[in-house]
């Protein structure tokens, strides 16, 4: 899946291995027009974290976890950057979790929802898990939002009550948050509105984060919720992170 023309030694590998995944995916029709740009935006700011997971992040990573552990309905939803570059990572913690996917993606069109969940479907075969995977027939709105990006599933998004949206868009984040669910962002722009606006977020690079899900999973007896878990908070330590980078530049 992830042949590249780079050497894993090299210190960009990661890097190069994310905009491979982002170059076949275009290949597929699985992108909008703006996903490599808001791919390298999301780079901009993980070069400020120095390309690791800060405290901050980890500590969301867990609370972020424990309540969807927790969570009675949690789902995960997935765009078209998400499934470029993390679909195996989003479908082994969904199963981990024994919870559904829900493709919703912000430029709906019937190719792209077409290319999204045939890529999903193929990785899911090729790892043998057995995960829902929604978005094929969208029965639901979200309210407050307009047009085809309104569209969902109602045992999925809609009666959710934990909700984790990776690189989500802030209009849907604040019409799912006005739902009064929980929603968990992994945002490496800790000033983007889906950041400020999420109950969790996670500023951290997207398979990072997910790989640390995946790891806590073994020891899910001991993840418990931080009833002091504060997101301002969060954030602001995120922001200071990246501001003393600048300094010692």
């Amino acid at each position: 899946m992830d042949e590249i023309a780079a050497d894993p030694s090299h210190p960009r590998y990661a890097s190069l291995l994310m905009r491979h995944r982002l170059e076949e995916a275009e290949k597929k029709g699985m992108l909008a027009g703006s996903a490599m740009i808001a791919h390298g935006r999301g780079e901009a700011f993980d070069y400020l974290l120095g390309e690791v997971t800060i405290p901050s992040a980890l500590d969301a990573t867990r609370h972020a976890l424990a309540s969807m552990i927790q969570g009675q309905r949690t789902v995960l939803s997935v765009n078209g950057n998400v499934a470029a570059l993390a679909s195996d990572e989003m479908l082994i913690l969904a199963s981990a979790l024994g919870c559904p996917l829900e493709v919703n993606i912000f430029y709906r069109t019937p190719e792209r929802m077409k290319a999204i969940l045939g890529h999903i479907s193929e990785r899911k075969t090729a790892l043998g898990l057995d995960v829902e995977v929604l978005g094929h027939a969208p029965n639901a709105l979200i309210p407050g939002l307009k047009g085809p990006r309104a569209a969902c599933h109602k045992e999925g998004i809609l009666d959710s009550d934990v909700i984790l949206v990776p690189l989500e868009d802030g209009d849907r984040c604040r019409a799912l948050m006005e739902m009064g669910k929980t929603v968990i962002v992994i945002d490496l722009n800790p000033r983007s509105r889906s950041a400020r606006e999420g109950t969790i977020t996670i500023v951290d690079e997207l398979s990072r984060a997910l790989k640390n899900m995946v790891a806590m999973m073994d020891e899910k007896a001991s993840i418990v919720m931080d009833a002091h878990y504060d997101n301002d908070a969060t954030l602001d330590r995120a922001l200071e992170w990246m501001l003393n980078t600048l300094k010692e530049e």
